[in-house]
């Protein structure tokens, strides 16, 4: 239910003032914190046996959970593959060269939208109903679902290592074997996979090029 009134009013208020004591505490991350979330984190391809606690897996979403999505649509789902019989069916959908990453990696989570996740904006977005912009809108339901859950799978990414987890990412593999093997009963697609564990670094080469700033950005 929306908040009115003077309720409004008092929880504006102390979200506002939230957000100050936090920044006061920390205005900003350090280079060693910014180096393990983006700068100076790689993407793993070889893994130790030790396994995610489940603990670090709901921590893992709740952060995730906390980042910024278009109308508060949090369109994503996320599948955690442990098992062996959930890695063999995983397996089928992957190219070759995948598997073996993939069977290794102590978690497999499969990054999905829901496409009916729109139905749920009068819990997410309470104060509107925002349910019209979608009802029988296709296309953008298809578009607002795939970029907010592939920024959602960002955050995703960031958070996994802000907690000690390493991760490697991968996109070579079927999207259609996956939605039929494990969303048949679902309106959900596949967004990406991604392995999560504690990384074998001796798998890793060398860092490869990026852009510089004047390469790729510009003033107006």
């Amino acid at each position: 239910m929306a908040l009115t009134g003077d309720e409004l009013e008092r929880a504006r208020a102390e979200a506002q003032e939230q957000y100050r004591a936090l920044r006061a505490r920390k205005p900003y991350l350090d280079d060693d914190a910014i180096d393990v979330i983006l700068r100076g984190a790689r993407s793993h391809y070889a893994w130790r046996s030790e396994p995610v606690p489940e603990e670090t897996l709901k921590t893992l979403y709740e952060i995730t959970a906390s980042g910024p999505t278009s109308m508060n649509t949090c369109p994503s789902r996320f599948v955690f593959v442990t098992s062996k019989e959930g890695k063999e069916r995983l397996a089928k959908s992957l190219k070759d060269k995948n598997i073996d990453k993939m069977m290794a990696a102590p978690v497999t989570a499969i990054i999905a939208y829901d496409l009916d996740f729109w139905t749920q904006l009068p819990f997410l977005f309470p104060h509107e109903d925002r349910r019209p912009f979608f009802e029988g809108k296709t296309q953008y339901i298809e578009d607002t679902a795939f970029r907010n859950s592939t920024l959602q799978g960002g955050y995703f990414m960031i958070a996994a290592r802000a907690l000690g987890l390493d991760v490697g990412a991968m996109s070579g593999f079927s999207n259609q074997i996956v939605d039929e093997e494990f969303f048949k009963d679902k309106n959900w697609k596949s967004n990406f996979l991604c392995n999560l564990g504690y990384a074998d670094e001796s798998a890793l080469f060398q860092k490869l090029p990026r852009f510089a700033f004047d390469d790729v950005c510009s003033f107006l």
